[in-house]
């Protein structure tokens, strides 16, 4: 099924994780691709990986940073001078940071996560969107997190920025509904990606994998998520399998986020 034929889909973060997957899956039902990411090398291997599983694929790949507004606007423009049109746009960027408690999480260190879980998600939106309300169609979908829709603990700045990203999420597709765009998020959970491992190492540097497996007995599931799990709910929002849903926040978390 090529639900994504001929269609250009822009993925920041897209050097490894949710990113590289949701890369993959989409490659794989025909995207045209335009992958954003700080680390080059990882760009370089989601590029590699699009191209194992669908050797067709159209791939371009752009070194940014997200919270600088320059590289935003060169992601962008790379992508229209390649492709001519930004059809989806998985704004997906971001890091956990350190965890602390509030008192001791430094306003340097939720300036730096904020830089790249809010500002980054909305500078994107603010060029990304602009494209799309001219070419009268386009869908997004936000990286949130459970940590946007609920506290967490420990985490100030991501928590923080994370319900902002879920704000951004509402207010834009509000705004935008009118002009053939949807705009969305997805709040994942315990999705094992290194972003979560580096969560682990944090909570228990000596044992890290006995952290990890304590911090998953309270999912329902008694899992973690799988990247590809989540590929395949962005797929789903940036097709038009999802032409009327519109401001959701859509958990992937096992279920965890409804327990009491």
């Amino acid at each position: 099924m090529d639900r994504f034929s001929d269609r250009v889909i822009l993925i920041t973060g897209g050097g490894s994780g949710l990113g590289r997957a949701t890369a993959v899956r989409l490659a794989t039902e025909g995207a045209k691709l335009a992958l954003v990411d700080v680390s080059e090398q990882g760009l370089a291997e989601s590029a590699a990986a699009v191209t194992e599983a669908a050797p067709q694929a159209e791939v371009i790949t752009v070194v940014a940073d997200v919270s600088e507004e320059t590289d935003v606007e060169a992601y962008v423009a790379a992508t229209l001078e390649r492709f001519g049109r930004i059809d989806g746009f998985f704004n997906n960027a971001g890091i956990e940071g350190r965890q602390n408690l509030t008192e001791d999480f430094t306003v340097s260190e939720f300036d730096r996560v904020h830089g790249i879980n809010l500002r980054g998600v909305f500078l994107g939106l603010e060029k990304v969107l602009k494209v799309m309300r001219e070419q009268g169609s386009g869908r997004v979908v936000n990286t949130a997190s459970v940590g946007g829709i609920r506290g967490v603990g420990n985490q100030s700045g991501y928590a923080a920025a994370k319900h902002g990203v879920v704000g951004l999420t509402r207010n834009s597709a509000v705004e935008y509904g009118q002009y053939g765009i949807s705009i969305n998020a997805i709040a994942p959970g315990a999705i094992w990606t290194p972003m979560v491992e580096n969560s682990m190492r944090q909570l228990d540097p000596e044992n890290p994998e006995g952290a990890a497996e304590q911090f998953i007995q309270v999912n329902p599931t008694k899992r973690y998520g799988r990247a590809p799990e989540i590929a395949s709910v962005v797929a789903f929002l940036l097709s038009d399998d999802a032409s009327y849903v519109n401001a959701a926040v859509v958990p992937i978390d096992g279920g965890q986020s409804a327990k009491y």
